[in-house]
């Protein structure tokens, strides 16, 4: 297949879907890492979708009428990696010696999970790949959801076992942020989310900048329950300002120097 036809079928797979994996563009097309690197490269520069880490996703907006759909975590966990890590930093910081904390599924609220796993914590999460990870590399007290596991978006939840938790803080992620409130497109994460959400004193989001641009179906939490939001140095001035009239307290991770 030619250069050209390659790179029409993948703007074509972006008119269905947010988001293609290197990988999963490998597999698809059947060729190198590197040559759908250079076909992203000039999808890119064609302006037809936009290059991001670990892929290609579509324009913002397009074909979806500015509705997100959930990406599979495989997928999202490697967009915006270096800002989810300095988010994570900042969240770190947040979490005392003997504290009990509860780390909700996602991939920045995994890169936190990494960061407390030698800390003398006690730790509560929903999160399989979270809880793989601390049975394997953690010394803080691991205490893991109990019911399901759901593969997709890779949490452990059921709908009648109480969650037997009390933390200072209950941190968490969202598919996407407005004046509104947390956004999640899947019903699952918002049930777990506002169940989990009665199980702390403080509510501390962890989410970046990309994520106020994001429209999702559902409100999981409204502006009023959070109490703090962690998020990049891209945040504008506007939404900086909507979040504090909110009563949110922002605190911005820098990612000056990292590597996009």
């Amino acid at each position: 297949m030619s250069d050209f036809g390659r790179q029409r079928q993948i703007v074509e797979l972006l008119r269905d879907r947010p988001f293609a994996s290197v990988r999963e563009l490998q597999e698809r097309l059947g060729v190198s890492a590197a040559t759908v690197r250079r076909d992203i490269d000039r999808i890119d520069e064609a302006g037809e979708a936009r290059k991001v880490y670990g892929g290609i996703s579509a324009l913002d907006g397009a074909a979806h009428a500015g509705v997100a759909y959930a990406r599979p975590y495989d997928e999202n966990r490697d967009l915006a990696v270096e800002a989810k890590r300095q988010i994570a930093a900042v969240a770190a910081t947040m979490v005392r010696d003997g504290d009990a904390v509860i780390v909700h599924g996602g991939s920045t609220c995994f890169h936190l999970g990494v960061k407390l796993a030698e800390r003398n914590i006690r730790l509560y999460t929903n999160s399989m790949p979270l809880a793989a990870y601390l049975s394997d590399h953690g010394h803080c007290s691991l205490t893991v959801a109990g019911g399901e596991l759901h593969r997709e978006p890779g949490i452990i939840h059921s709908p009648t076992q109480a969650t037997p938790f009390y933390a200072s803080k209950f941190f968490l992620g969202a598919q996407g942020l407005n004046q509104e409130g947390l956004l999640e497109s899947h019903p699952l994460l918002v049930r777990s989310i506002v169940d989990l959400s009665l199980c702390a004193d403080q509510i501390v989001v962890l989410a970046d900048s990309r994520k106020l641009s994001i429209h999702a179906r559902n409100v999981s939490l409204p502006l009023s329950r959070i109490g703090t939001l962690i998020t990049d140095d891209g945040l504008s001035d506007a939404d900086a300002r909507m979040l504090e009239d909110a009563g949110v307290m922002v605190r911005i991770a820098s990612t000056l120097g990292a590597v996009p």
